[in-house]
């Protein structure tokens, strides 16, 4: 099943703009060159045009990855671009923020729409 298949969304329960952010600190996936696990926290940014994604399912979703190979930033923009696809806010930022591994940690930022000043350095 592809992966934004698992999101579920619900309408937004404001007409108010707002800034909804959601951390996930266990976000794991495997590293396509080595086979070894990779641990980041992902944190989720966004204000909603119209709807809001549902948490468990956003959990299913990031849980999806844990055994696929994939590059940090392959995944910070699949990230990006499957809940912009799917929710169409008025705007997005995903922050991946990557444990290290030989003395280099590694944060990806992927962003869609315009994205206040203030949250652009992630």
């Amino acid at each position: 099943m592809p992966h934004c298949q698992l999101l579920e969304f619900f309408d937004s329960p404001t007409d108010q703009p707002c800034v909804i952010e959601h951390i996930n600190e266990e976000f794991t996936s495997v590293c396509p060159k080595t086979g070894h696990p990779d641990f980041g926290t992902i944190t989720l940014r966004y204000e909603p045009k119209a709807v809001c994604v549902e948490l468990k399912s956003l959990k299913l979703y990031y849980q999806s990855f844990r055994n696929e190979g994939s590059f940090y930033e392959a995944i910070t923009n699949r990230i990006c671009a499957d809940l912009a696809s799917s929710m169409s806010p008025v705007w997005l930022q995903v922050v991946s923020d990557w444990r290290g591994r030989g003395g280099i940690r590694s944060r990806i930022i992927a962003t869609t729409g315009c994205v206040p000043h203030a949250w652009l350095r992630g």
